[in-house]
């Protein structure tokens, strides 16, 4: 994967974030993101909604980062 635009470097990290953070909940009970910023404060909430984001964004965007 070379030549990814800054956003697309963003999504996939916010992404893998995500991802580590539900298994970290479905594993052990423990929520990273809760731990760091707070359960439900505003910094939290704000990044769930950007995981959320670049989900969809990665979801649909997914055959052209894969031809990059």
């Amino acid at each position: 994967m070379k030549n990814l635009s800054a956003i697309d470097y963003i999504s996939l990290i916010l992404v893998a974030v995500g991802g580590l953070n539900w298994g970290l909940v479905g594993a052990f009970n423990f929520n990273l993101v809760a731990t760091i910023f707070g359960d439900m404060s505003s910094i939290s909430r704000i990044v769930y909604v950007l995981v959320g984001l670049s989900a969809i964004y990665v979801a649909v965007n997914i055959m052209n980062l894969a031809k990059k």
